[in-house]
C-alpha cells in the first residue's frame, strides 16, 4: 500500500511557500473539523465593503502556524531552549486557536448559541481530537489555556503581539487592499526574545511595535469596524434570532440539518457534549446563505426583509456620533417606521437599534508588550515609545451607531 507523503508544501500569497512541519499536523489539516475553517470567512460580511476579502479560517490558521515556525527558529538561534515537544505542542496550539468559530466568524456567538464565545468552542473541539489523537495534542491543550509553566508560549499564541494578531493583520489589509494594515512580521519575529520566561521585543525593534499598534488601529477603524461591515453582521444576526424566535414557535423555515438543530434547541456551553459540538462541526458560512436565499422569500416580512437586505446588499441606513443618540430621535423613527410597515413597535427593533464599537489599539490593563532596552532593564511598550501618539492609542475611543431603514431618511 503506498503510503502518503505527508510533509507537504502549501503556496501562500502572504509568504510564499509554507511547510506542514510534521505527520501529525498534517492529519490535524486533514480532519473534517479543521477542513471546515475553509468555508467560514476569516472576515465575516466585510466582503460587502472590500470585495477582495474572501479568504477564510483556513488560510489563516495556516499562516499563524508559518510564522510560529520562524518565530521558534529566531528564539533558538538567540539560545531559548524549546524541545522538539513544545515546538510540536505551540504548532498544534496556533493552528487549532480558531477552530471554534461559527459561520461568518462571529454571527453565532450573539444569535442562535447562547453567550458561547468561539474560543470556549475551540478548546471543546482540541479536546474531542486529543481523544481521537490519542493524547497527543494534551500539551498544546494545556499551553492554550494558560497552565504551562513556560509563560512566553501563551504569550506567542495569545498577547498584545502573537501570532494570530500578526497573521491577520498582514493577511486581512491584503485581501482588503487596506495598505494602512500591512505590517513587517518578519522584523517583528527577528526582534523578538525570552527574558525571564516573558517575551519582550529588543529595544531597535520598537519602531516595528509602533507601526503595528498603527496598523491595527487603523485595521479596525477602516475594516473591521467599517461601518457597512458592522451594519452588515448585525443585521445577519437579527435574522438567525428572528428565524430562531420563528423556529420555536413550530413555524418550519427551510435550513441545512445543522442549523435547524441550533433554531430549535436553546444551545448553551454546558449543553455542548459530543452531539452538538457535532452538529456544530457541520455548520458553516453555506447553511447561513442557503437559508438567507430561502428566507428571502418567506411570509414573516422581518425575516425576508432582513435577509433580502444582505443577499441584495441593500442595507440599513446606519449613522455613527462620539455622542449617544437621544432618546427622543430613536423613538421617532420607531413610531414612524412601525405605522408604515403596520409592525409592533416590538417587532421594529429588528430595524431600529443602537449600540456601540470601541477601538483600542493597545491596552495597558491587558498583558503589556515589553521592549528589552540596551540597559538590560524592561519596559512597557507604551513608557519606551517617544511616540506621544503611542499614549493616545493606548486610551479606548468609542463610538455610537444607530441603523435604521433608508426610507426613512427620505421623510
Amino acid at each position: 500500500m503506498s503510503q502518503i507523503n505527508k510533509l507537504k508544501i502549501l503556496n501562500d500569497p502572504i509568504y510564499g511557500f509554507i511547510t506542514i512541519p510534521n505527520p501529525l499536523l498534517y492529519d490535524l489539516i486533514q480532519h473534517p473539523y479543521f477542513q471546515r475553517l475553509r468555508r467560514i470567512s476569516q472576515m465575516g460580511m466585510s466582503y460587502l465593503v472590500y470585495p477582495g476579502a474572501h479568504h477564510t479560517r483556513f488560510h489563516h490558521a495556516l499562516g499563524c502556524m508559518h510564522i510560529m515556525q520562524k518565530a521558534i527558529e529566531v528564539l533558538r538561534f538567540k539560545g531559548i531552549s524549546i524541545t522538539k515537544e513544545e515546538e510540536n505542542a505551540l504548532y498544534i496550539a496556533i493552528l487549532l486557536h480558531d477552530i471554534g468559530h461559527g459561520p461568518f466568524s462571529h454571527a453565532m456567538e450573539h444569535s442562535i448559541v447562547e453567550n458561547v464565545n468561539h474560543e470556549a468552542i475551540s478548546l471543546l473541539f482540541m479536546n474531542k481530537l486529543n481523544e481521537e489523537f490519542e493524547g497527543k495534542l494534551a500539551l498544546a491543550i494545556q499551553i492554550f489555556k494558560g497552565e504551562y509553566h513556560r509563560k512566553f508560549m501563551l504569550q506567542l499564541i495569545s498577547s498584545q503581539l502573537d501570532m494570530d494578531r500578526m497573521d491577520y493583520l498582514k493577511r486581512d489589509s491584503f485581501y482588503t487592499g487596506v495598505a494602512e494594515g500591512n505590517i513587517n512580521s518578519d522584523r517583528l519575529i527577528q526582534m523578538m526574545n525570552v527574558v525571564d520566561d516573558v517575551l519582550v521585543i529588543e529595544e531597535k525593534g520598537i519602531y516595528s511595535v509602533e507601526k503595528f499598534l498603527m496598523a491595527r488601529r487603523l485595521m479596525y477603524w477602516q475594516a473591521y469596524l467599517h461601518k457597512t461591515s458592522l451594519v452588515a453582521e448585525t443585521i445577519l444576526t437579527k435574522v438567525l434570532k428572528r428565524a430562531k424566535d420563528l423556529t420555536q414557535k413550530g413555524i418550519e423555515l427551510p435550513a441545512s440539518e445543522a442549523l435547524q438543530f441550533f433554531m430549535k434547541n436553546k444551545v448553551e456551553l454546558d449543553d455542548f457534549n459530543h452531539s452538538v459540538l457535532h452538529q456544530f462541526s457541520q455548520l458553516d458560512d453555506f447553511d447561513v446563505v442557503g437559508a438567507l436565499k430561502s428566507w428571502q422569500n418567506h411570509d414573516d416580512f422581518i425575516l425576508s426583509s432582513l435577509s433580502k437586505m444582505i443577499i441584495n446588499r441593500d442595507l440599513l441606513k446606519i449613522k455613527l456620533s462620539s455622542e449617544k443618540f437621544s432618546a427622543d430621535e430613536i423613538q421617532n423613527l420607531i413610531e414612524q417606521f412601525s405605522k408604515e410597515s403596520n409592525i409592533s413597535q416590538h417587532e421594529v427593533h429588528y430595524f431600529i437599534f443602537k449600540g456601540k464599537i470601541k477601538n483600542q489599539a493597545y491596552s495597558k490593563d491587558a498583558e503589556p508588550i515589553r521592549i528589552w532596552k540596551k540597559d538590560k532593564t524592561i519596559e512597557d511598550v507604551a513608557e519606551a515609545s517617544d511616540q506621544l501618539n503611542l499614549k493616545a492609542l493606548s486610551k479606548p475611543v468609542t463610538k455610537y451607531y444607530l441603523c435604521y431603514p433608508k426610507q426613512l431618511l427620505e421623510k
